[in-house]
């Protein structure tokens, strides 16, 4: 059987920006399962509950540092005591509804955070491999529904998605200025970003976020208000992205990283498309009761009704093959929300159960 991409960060010094958020606090505890050192460098929790506090995560990194990734002297000192072998940037303001509210926060935080945390590695000039997270709405989305590719143009019509596609820009940017591919070998930094679409699992609290506001309603017995019902967005269960991130990390760690060093993209497969509307009904048939709304009046600032993503470059160059189909995941998730009404403490056994059921499908995947 094939080496999974999990047994390249045995003994690795990895950075984690954003390790208090949700996709943050899941990869900090799956790096710490592959026998990684990490360090992450954030906000405080970006909210109450938070899968950070219910699941240890600060008693389970080797350093865990409260900070803005605006503050460079703080970032660069960081940078330079731990001594990464590898960055995974997913620091970063992520609700659309929040950009629309606090836009100048939006831009600042997205881009001008990006670019703290680039010339915090131009000043310590250490080799290192860096994945930018970005988003799937980059995209210059037309409404038409087809996939799309990598290479297809940057936009974004609310602050949020302007933001992370200017953020795509400044990668793009300081890897053709300080960091080409083709001279990895003079400045020993591997640059790239990652593009993945909408994530669900447990633990995400996220305020107008969909998961979240479903299980605040299922567990106060009220109906799930959702304001877009028939928006198709490319679902995928969190530990997805994360699996697309490690392995662009560990390729970028290996020899010859120069090809990796582009965008990516993380997502379903097409049928892994599906409205809101499948998503809130399959948690609430996980969770066993419940019903769900639309709100009657406007619902509320314009967000797209189709967005797709391929992720055919990252299946075919990096094996990014989704081990969960998108019911699993919605499944996954339910049973994750109802292990944690029944006891909260088991917050990081029911992440390290999935963890370890994921692995286990990606691994027969790989062949």
């Amino acid at each position: 059987m094939q080496p999974l991409f999990t047994d390249a960060f045995a003994g690795r010094r990895v950075l984690v920006t954003g390790h208090t958020g949700f996709k943050g606090s899941w990869l900090s505890l799956w790096l710490a399962r592959m026998g990684a050192t990490t360090a992450g460098y954030a906000l405080e929790p970006p909210t109450f509950p938070s899968n950070f506090e219910a699941s240890g995560v600060a008693s389970i990194v080797a350093e865990h540092h409260i900070g803005d990734l605006r503050d460079l002297p703080r970032l660069t000192d960081v940078v330079a005591s731990f001594r990464p072998d590898a960055i995974l940037h997913l620091a970063a303001r992520t609700v659309v509804l929040d950009g629309y509210a606090d836009p100048a926060e939006a831009f600042s935080t997205n881009v001008m955070g990006t670019v703290g945390l680039l010339e915090a590695v131009r000043a310590v000039g250490r080799p290192v491999a860096i994945v930018a997270v970005a988003t799937d709405k980059v995209y210059a989305n037309d409404e038409a529904g087809r996939p799309f590719r990598e290479g297809d143009p940057l936009g974004g019509h609310d602050p949020y998605s302007a933001s992370k596609a200017a953020a795509e820009l400044v990668v793009d940017a300081y890897r053709a200025s300080y960091f080409p591919p083709d001279s990895i070998e003079s400045h020993g930094v591997a640059l790239a970003s990652a593009r993945a679409g909408n994530v669900i699992g447990g633990g995400d609290w996220t305020p107008h976020g969909l998961v979240a506001d479903a299980f605040r309603a299922l567990m106060a017995d009220q109906p799930v208000s959702i304001r877009h019902p028939e928006a198709i967005r490319p679902w995928q269960h969190v530990l997805e992205p994360l699996a697309g991130y490690l392995r662009l990390a560990a390729r970028l760690m290996g020899p010859n990283p120069a090809p990796a060093c582009r965008a990516w993209n993380f997502g379903p497969g097409r049928v892994g498309s599906v409205d809101v509307r499948h998503v809130v009904d399959g948690l609430i048939a996980g969770w066993g009761r419940g019903s769900w709304v639309q709100p009657d009046g406007t619902p509320g600032p314009a967000e797209a009704t189709v967005l797709r993503l391929s992720s055919a470059a990252a299946r075919r160059d990096l094996g990014a093959v989704p081990a969960w189909p998108v019911d699993v995941a919605i499944a996954r998730t339910a049973a994750w929300y109802r292990r944690f009404a029944a006891d909260p403490s088991a917050a990081q056994d029911a992440c390290l159960a999935d963890i370890e059921a994921y692995e286990r499908e990606a691994r027969r995947k790989s062949g």
